[in-house]
């Protein structure tokens, strides 16, 4: 079964990337930083989401995340599913915080359950014939609207398909954009490019961060 190994986000500045992560999300290993200036307008096509306990957590990850120079995009709000929030970070990446918790059962805490990078794409079921040919498993699936790949226990993040109209309704922006994703994913199914423009390459957790 093929899986995710790595996540690069192509950045300005990585190491004002890396201060940012460190502070807001406490993220330092799970996510890779590379230099870039390659042109890119507009929302991204993708967003990450951080899964913690309840209501409180979220609330503290998106204050740091503020603090520490983010913009918030949605403020944090109760939902159907549970309640969450958007922050874009100051590389232009949009982060997602949530929970399916409505209430705290416990003090805030800084730990992170599950990263998901969700990744939108402008035909679902294409998408995912696509990487059940390049070897991923799929764990869900909602017809044309959502897809979720299974995720290995070494594995940084759980890979996840959206409608990319859907995706960025869901955060808050306008689904215009063009220009380079500024994200690479790598793993045992690269080096390829996939329907969307979103690139893999080959790559190993034992490889240096930045």
């Amino acid at each position: 079964m093929a899986i995710i190994e790595s996540v690069t986000l192509e950045v300005a500045d990585p190491t004002a990337a890396r201060r940012f992560y460190t502070a807001a999300f406490g993220l330092d290993s799970q996510i890779r930083l590379r230099a870039s200036t390659a042109p890119t307008t507009g929302f991204r096509g993708f967003t990450l989401a951080l899964t913690v306990s309840g209501p409180a957590t979220v609330d503290g990850f998106l204050d740091a995340a503020v603090d520490a120079g983010g913009m918030l995009l949605k403020p944090s709000a109760k939902s159907l599913w549970g309640y969450g929030g958007v922050v874009q970070a100051p590389d232009g990446t949009i982060w997602k915080v949530a929970t399916s918790a409505k209430k705290d059962t416990g003090p805030a805490t800084r730990e992170i359950d599950e990263i998901v990078l969700l990744m939108g794409v402008e035909d679902v079921k294409a998408s995912k014939q696509f990487y059940v040919g390049r070897g991923l498993a799929v764990a869900k699936s909602f017809g044309g609207k959502y897809v979720e790949f299974v995720a290995d226990e070494s594995s940084p993040v759980k890979l996840a398909l959206y409608k990319r109209r859907g995706l960025a309704k869901d955060v808050g922006v306008p689904a215009d954009g063009a220009g380079s994703h500024r994200i690479v994913l790598g793993g045992t199914a690269g080096p390829f490019t996939d329907p969307d423009g979103f690139a893999w390459e080959a790559t190993s957790l034992t490889s240096t961060s930045a």
